[in-house]
């Protein structure tokens, strides 16, 4: 940096002896910064892959810790904020990139209180003297939507860490502290936040041709093995607590989405067995080419309940539920949208439970398990059972989240959150007919909160499934390889 570049920032007053340490040493290696980034250029090649996996460009990012910059230009944010407790990381991060904000301040003392969608504590929480407080700062910019993304590395590698410092192949750092998974969970936790998910990555340090991507991509996944990873990372958000706390208890429209194929004899209990939901009730039925006069009833049953219900009826132009569902969403109108079959094998009254969970903030993706109660006898045969069971377990791994039913037709999201989810719908591709896996894929890319509610599976009292075990299981088993490298192996 030439000396009209330099920019002329004073330090921060009031801060503590350890803090003031840590702003000297930092001080001291901000022209060397980047030479330490390109000395290690695989490393931080893969620390930006993960995060613009889960940050997409456009977003509003704020970095906490941001060194000279590096990082947050490469997420091409459409407002990017950097602070640092360091003036010449700050007065480098400023010449380096001047379409960006770089702010020298406190973390613990927040002077703004704008919202971003993402905020990062990428390899900085060993310099927070009180990591709780700034946690609690936190807050002033953060939306329900927020999503915090914190990585540090595996204590296990500390002692490699501290040769390759010794040896100058990585820059040297005075750390405050060295937080393990616990320390930093029960802080979180004590800040007003709540775990989404958590995991480790990056195996294999050092380019090697073939045997690093081998290792890095496929290895650092595998039970065990994962345990040595250099990089751990947790991706948080405000607690339910902490929302209501600052959000108050609100109320919200709600849109029942029902799609319907030869199911005649289910569409008016559908309606009668409707619970009242929130501010406003909104049921639509989505007619899918059926043989058994569905659409006739429909029709008249909307006629019927108009003067009791807020009701509307579409026929989907192409095939499958995935196709009925987004018709469904299309025209609906609540700030609450849900899935409900039309086979009426999980109670309309149970839907009472399924707007609680996202009203009161206990998830932003909300998923039936049928697989907690005992089952009525027919309800779901054996093979499919274990089926269930079967993608429960894989999906848990693949998403980094606990789902114990993953084909279970009734489901919630927030308008906001599927207008984001079909916009990053590109990612998958239109893969999934069926619509369940294009929902739980797109929520675990979101980083949603997912959770379930255990409902009582019922029998059917007309028709019969529309799914057929094997062939539409063969389906599942491809869509689950599709998703592993477009989730896991990343």
């Amino acid at each position: 940096m030439t000396e009209s570049h330099k920019i002329n920032i004073p330090n921060l007053p009031d801060l503590s002896e350890e803090k003031k340490r840590i702003a000297e040493t930092m001080d001291r290696l901000a022209e060397k910064r980047d030479k330490y980034i390109r000395r290690n250029r695989y490393y931080y090649k893969d620390m930006i892959r993960f995060m613009q996996f889960n940050i997409p460009q456009g977003s509003r990012v704020l970095e906490i810790g941001c060194g000279t910059g590096y990082l947050l230009n490469a997420l091409k944010p459409s407002r990017g904020v950097g602070i640092d407790i360091s003036p010449k990381m700050i007065q480098t991060a400023q010449a380096n990139y001047p379409h960006l904000e770089f702010l020298l301040m406190d973390a613990e003392n927040l002077q703004f209180h704008q919202p971003f969608d993402f905020i990062i504590l990428s390899d900085s929480l060993g310099h927070m003297e009180d990591l709780q407080k700034v946690l609690e700062e936190l807050h002033k910019v953060m939306l329900p939507s927020t999503r915090l993304v914190i990585t540090y590395h595996n204590f296990l590698w500390q002692p490699m860490l501290k040769l390759a410092e010794l040896f100058r192949l990585k820059m040297p750092q005075m750390r405050l502290n060295w937080l393990n998974k616990g320390d930093i969970s029960n802080l979180l936790y004590l800040g007003g936040f709540e775990i989404i998910k958590q995991g480790r990555r990056f195996i294999f340090p050092k380019f090697f041709p073939i045997l690093s991507w081998f290792f890095n991509k496929y290895i650092a996944q595998l039970p065990l093995f994962n345990r040595l990873c250099i990089t751990n990372f947790m991706i948080a958000r405000l607690s339910p607590d902490t929302l209501l706390k600052n959000e108050g208890n609100n109320d919200y429209s709600v849109s029942v989405v029902i799609p319907a194929r030869n199911e005649k004899g289910n569409i008016e209990n559908a309606v009668k067995r409707m619970p009242r939901l929130g501010k406003h009730t909104q049921i639509i039925f989505v007619e899918g080419h059926s043989k058994d006069d569905t659409l006739d009833e429909i029709k008249r049953v909307c006629e019927l309940y108009k003067d009791q219900w807020d009701l509307k009826y579409a026929v989907q132009e192409g095939k499958g539920k995935a196709d009925a569902v987004r018709k469904g969403f299309d025209i609906a109108t609540g700030d609450i949208l849900m899935i409900l079959d039309a086979d009426l094998t999980v109670p309309p009254d149970d839907l009472v439970k399924f707007y609680n969970a996202i009203r009161f903030g206990k998830g932003e993706y909300i998923n039936g398990s049928r697989l907690v109660y005992p089952m009525e006898k027919q309800a779901m045969r054996i093979l499919n059972v274990f089926g269930n069971k079967f993608f429960s377990i894989m999906f848990s791994w693949l998403i980094g989240q606990p789902l114990k039913d993953t084909l279970c037709g009734t489901k919630v999201i927030s308008r906001e959150n599927w207008k984001r989810l079909s916009a990053n719908r590109s990612y998958f591709g239109d893969f999934d007919p069926f619509g369940d896996f294009d929902l739980i894929f797109g929520a675990s890319k979101l980083n949603l909160k997912i959770v379930e509610v255990p409902i009582r599976y019922r029998a059917r009292e007309y028709g019969e499934t529309n799914i057929s075990r094997f062939r539409h299981g063969w389906l599942l088993l491809k869509m689950v390889a599709f998703a592993m490298n477009k989730i896991k192996f990343i």
